[in-house]
């Protein structure tokens, strides 16, 4: 039994972010930067920026998150931190989005690798251009379900009715057949001397 069993790795998988917002909702600004081999241990800094007229540091991690010491008051106690143990998911979330949250995010992430005497370093920029609308855009995913359990709703029910008539029609013909051979036992043993 043991030689089967293996041994479990989870995995890690880059999706993308989501890039529309509602008023006065959490958004999650999805940051993800998978570690190639999960046995080399490395540093770790994430900067996020949001990009208008000028490019502006939001949030950082750097050992731990944190805000800038100097962060606009606009973003004080409006990002919290989403990022995995492992730091391959270093996603933000604003809270209580605002129409002026509309606009494009930058996630830059450092990795700092050291094997015995030989440093490496690599960077990933991911962009991410965020709407904010007033209310939620209907999910197109979302109204094809929908119509697909209604039309197989509809189809079933035709099919439990069709199934009810046919056992319906069997179980009848087969009353008919009894109450025959009765009456034909009837017969048979009224004619008998």
């Amino acid at each position: 039994f043991w030689n089967w069993m293996q041994e479990v790795r989870l995995v890690c998988v880059d999706v993308a972010s989501d890039t529309e917002a509602v008023v006065g909702r959490v958004m999650k600004l999805t940051c993800i930067y998978c570690m190639k081999r999960e046995e080399i241990s490395a540093e770790t800094k994430v900067d996020w920026f949001f990009i208008g007229e000028d490019k502006r540091k939001i949030y950082q991690f750097d050992r731990e998150p944190q805000m800038p010491e100097d962060v606009e008051m606009y973003w004080k106690d409006r990002l919290t931190w989403k990022g995995s143990q492992d730091l391959q998911d270093i996603s933000i979330s604003i809270l209580n989005v605002t129409l002026n949250d509309s606009g494009t995010y930058e996630c830059e992430v450092s990795r700092f690798f050291e094997f015995n005497s030989f440093k490496h370093s690599t960077t990933k920029k991911t962009t991410i251009d965020l709407k904010v609308k007033m209310k939620a855009s209907r999910d197109t995913t979302a109204l094809y379900s929908e119509i697909m359990m209604y039309v197989l709703l509809v189809f079933l029910t035709f099919w439990l009715l069709v199934e009810m008539i046919y056992c319906y029609r069997k179980i009848s013909k087969s009353e008919e057949q009894l109450t025959q051979k009765l009456k034909f036992a009837k017969n048979v043993l009224t004619l008998k001397p």
